[in-house]
């Protein structure tokens, strides 16, 4: 009897682990599905392909993707892989290039209706030759500190075909320009802890969940939420890290694990896993965390050994803790209670059971996007340092476990690398002027809107001064600003005083609307590439084959770039000589001869028709171990080569927001007493979105129609506080402050406390009209967010503090602006 396809996969989603490992394990899985009767199949060729939302196959039939389908090595897919169809033929795609009607009249420079969404059709010369010229001025007229090309995103997945590298690389044989340092996620982290434990641990591999299910007894999830977050990947994901979480699941339910989620919501994890919640007041964890520190303390539940053997600074944090420092305030249980909400009897339980015996702190990356975001972070890893199991199996700190597969047994392989992004060594841009004016060539990642507005202005950055330049020209490819900066209308008066922007795109986000040029790349379901499977695990090299031609006049990015540097004489240079497919060849060809004694992979010629190539995974890690062991060889990157809970360094800067040691600093604006709570009662969380990856996918119409709210994002509220405010389920609502306003969909739930709304990042700014301070029409959070530095020393984004008021909306609702392209002008 013959084998359907259907039951051939089920059969292999119960294959055990160590049968699906190996570079010959796809071309037995091909071999096998070849063979199955195909008069249960529907018509069309099947293609493996990838995404961040992981591995697929897709049915190709009339030349159109009928059908997509998980990859057969996922056992856990998300649904969001539902979404990638509506991608691909988004009724927001960007068909032709494009010039803003305006800034083609008004003899370009005129920035007064940026953002006024009319434009017209251009071919792709006039295009690119409108594109060149620009370029040429500003390095003529001005220099590389007038030209921005440095703002990145999370791009397509592809190792090839990556954005930001064909982009950086091809302005780069032009000429220099500013470039960014951090990023939108872990702007904070990333400053803070290489003072602290001596590297940004953000991105860095972490404890192995072997080794956690074998010896972690406690567990808090603090702030993070993976099982949510977990579904996408920054190459493609492979979702082994649910087999775990089911592991752990079992282990909560069995009564062998402590699980707590730390968090002002009810996490999805929290509810998957059946876990513990502990609710904090948003925006005051480190009062929190001083009250469990004072209580290790008080009642000596703390490693003393571990602290004088390991760490420094210690006794000059004490003195701020007990209240005999400057501020005579001691952080008692009580004191935090009036802060964060939590009692102080709670808080000593909490502290008393992180001390009963191996805990392990995991972290997400939300708590640090606040005012004062350095604070929880470097706060965290004093209470991990008082408890004293960093490096030890199933214990310690951890600020990465819910992210891209964070945490999996991994492979010894090396990945395909990539496109180059920058001039090959020995090369020369046109332009290659290094005078920058006195202005600084790297800014802060979320400091280039302060850069537009206050041009020459001088802010303290991580030790240093920074000088932020005069731009007069932004060049954006796969990155959406206008979604992942804060304050909309503050954005708008910015783009108004810039002279030109540049926008490469496959689809019309809210960015193309605010651009001058707007070229249409293709989708990366449009061209082939290569792609790591497993972010962290390398558990393989995935063959990304084109699914479709691509759309309308879209072209891929090499190709548009290639096209740009033949202008200024770099495309061989630029090229090396290869097209698009030698490019993908020798990249893994590269990878194989990486990997040729340890992980023999097969040809490229068998690989490409295969569309696989396995690696064995089953390395294990545990955090800080080698520190632990040896703490003089093996030192950290911190000045003292320990871990710093006093940092001299960070006291020698003297800043006022960011001093020696962690602190609680108040905020700007706070929910539940704090700050501006009396006008604006409610704190706007806007985390990473359960149905998307940040804003792609926001463009997929149906998948987006599965969630959204009478056409609207949904804003998700307490029923008590709807009841107070006349709201019902399905309401449209309008949410404000003095930044701004917008309208979402209600939807009513007992996750949410009192006090605290969600509107999940991502969603497209649609506005109104153009005008400062219309409604925008969608439901976008950072309509209303802060565009406001952590502090002097990550100057990263404090999205999270956030204030608002909710109403239901009176009148006839707008119609929703945000995924109709632009408007089109003969």
């Amino acid at each position: 009897m013959s084998l359907s396809r259907r039951k051939f996969l089920q059969g292999l989603a119960t294959t055990s682990a160590a049968s699906v490992i190996g570079p010959g394990l796809l071309m037995q899985v091909a071999k096998a599905a070849e063979e199955v009767t195909k008069s249960t199949e529907p018509p069309g060729i099947w293609k493996v392909s990838g995404s961040h939302w992981g591995a697929f196959r897709a049915r190709i039939y009339d030349g159109k993707v009928a059908e997509i389908k998980p990859f057969d090595l996922d056992k856990h897919p998300t649904d969001m892989l539902n979404g990638i169809k509506g991608m691909i033929y988004s009724p927001s795609r960007i068909r032709y290039p494009m010039v803003r009607l305006d800034w083609l009249k008004k003899n370009k420079y005129s920035g007064e209706t940026r953002g006024s969404n009319r434009f017209v059709r251009v071919t792709w010369d006039e295009a690119l030759d409108l594109f060149y010229q620009e370029l040429q001025r500003i390095q003529k007229d001005y220099g590389p500190w007038a030209l921005h090309a440095g703002q990145t995103g999370w791009r397509e997945t592809g190792q090839f075909q990556s954005c930001t590298s064909h982009m950086q690389r091809a302005v780069g044989m032009h000429g220099n320009f500013i470039k960014k340092v951090g990023d939108y996620s872990t702007g904070a982290g990333q400053v803070i802890l290489p003072y602290v434990l001596g590297s940004t641990e953000v991105y860095a591999q972490a404890t192995t969940w072997t080794t956690i299910l074998k010896d972690t007894k406690t567990l808090i999830w603090w702030s993070s939420d993976p099982i949510k977050n977990g579904q996408v990947g920054w190459q493609c994901e492979s979702h082994d890290a649910y087999g775990y979480y089911a592991q752990l699941k079992d282990k909560v339910a069995k009564g062998e694990l402590t699980m707590i989620s730390v968090d002002p919501v009810v996490s999805k994890s929290q509810k998957y896993f059946g876990c513990e919640h502990q609710y904090v007041n948003p925006q005051t964890d480190v009062p929190f965390m001083l009250g469990i520190a004072h209580t290790l303390y008080k009642e000596n539940l703390y490693d003393k050994q571990f602290l004088e053997t390991y760490t420094l600074g210690f006794d000059e944090f004490l003195p701020y803790l007990l209240g005999t420092g400057k501020d005579k305030t001691e952080k008692t249980p009580e004191w935090a209670e009036k802060i964060c909400g939590v009692k102080a009897d709670d808080i000593r339980k909490f502290a008393r059971l992180l001390a009963k015996d191996r805990t392990m702190l995991m972290f997400g990356w939300a708590v640090q996007r606040q005012q004062h975001g350095e604070q929880p972070y470097w706060m965290g890893a004093v209470l991990a340092s008082m408890l004293g199991q960093i490096g030890l199996p199933g214990g310690g700190i951890s600020y990465s476990h819910f992210y891209s597969g964070v945490g999996l047994p991994y492979s010894t392989a090396a990945g395909p690398g990539g496109f180059p992004r920058n001039v090959d060594e020995g090369q020369v841009p046109v332009w290659n002027n290094n005078d920058f004016k006195g202005y600084s060539a790297v800014i802060p990642v979320a400091r280039w809107i302060d850069a537009i507005m206050e041009p020459g202005k001088k802010i303290k950055f991580n030790g240093s001064d920074v000088v932020l330049p005069d731009i007069k020209m932004m060049i954006f490819s796969g990155c959406n600003p206008w979604n992942h900066h804060q304050q909309r209308n503050r954005m708008k008066e910015a783009f108004r005083k810039l002279q030109t922007v540049v926008n490469i795109d496959y689809t019309w986000t809210p960015t193309c609307r605010f651009s001058d040029i707007v070229l249409p790349a293709c989708t990366q379901f449009e061209r082939d590439d290569i792609d790591q499977y497993g972010t962290y695990s390398t558990a393989g090299v995935l063959a990304m084959h084109k699914l479709v031609d691509p759309l309308y006049q879209s072209k891929t990015d090499f190709a548009i770039f290639t096209e740009l540097c033949k202008r200024f004489g770099k495309s061989k240079e630029y090229t090396r000589g290869m097209d698009e497919m030698q490019w993908i060849k020798e990249l893994y060809n590269n990878c194989r001869d990486a990997n040729k004694d340890k992980n023999p992979m097969p040809e490229f010629d068998e690989f490409w028709k295969e569309g696989f190539a396995g690696f064995k995974t089953d390395q294990t890690y545990v955090s800080h171990q080698a520190f632990r062991d040896d703490p003089e060889i093996n030192s950290l990157g911190t000045p003292s080569g320990f871990i710093e809970i006093y940092s001299r360094k960070i006291a020698r800067y003297n800043y006022e927001h960011c001093q020696g040691h962690p602190m609680w600093f108040e905020k700007e604006e706070r929910s539940h007493g704090g700050p501006k709570s009396d006008k604006f009662p409610f704190w706007l969380q806007s985390c990473h979105p359960d149905k998307r990856l940040h804003s792609q996918m926001c463009d997929s119409e149906d998948f987006r129609n599965t969630y959204a709210v009478k056409g609207h994002e949904p804003v998700y509220i307490n029923p008590d506080d709807a009841k107070k405010k006349g709201i019902k389920d399905g309401d449209i609502v309008r949410v404000f402050n003095d930044r701004g306003q917008l309208l979402a969909g209600a939807v009513l739930s007992d996750d949410y406390p009192t006090g605290v709304i969600r509107i999940y990042e991502g969603a497209w700014f649609g506005p109104l009209n153009n005008d400062i301070g219309a409604i925008d029409t969608y439901g976008d959070p950072n309509t209303v967010t802060i565009d406001m530095p952590t502090s002097e020393l990550a100057q990263a984004t404090s999205a999270n503090t956030v204030v608002v008021d909710i109403e239901k909306h009176k009148g006839e609702v707008p119609p929703v602006t945000s995924f109709s392209g632009p408007i089109h002008v003969s």
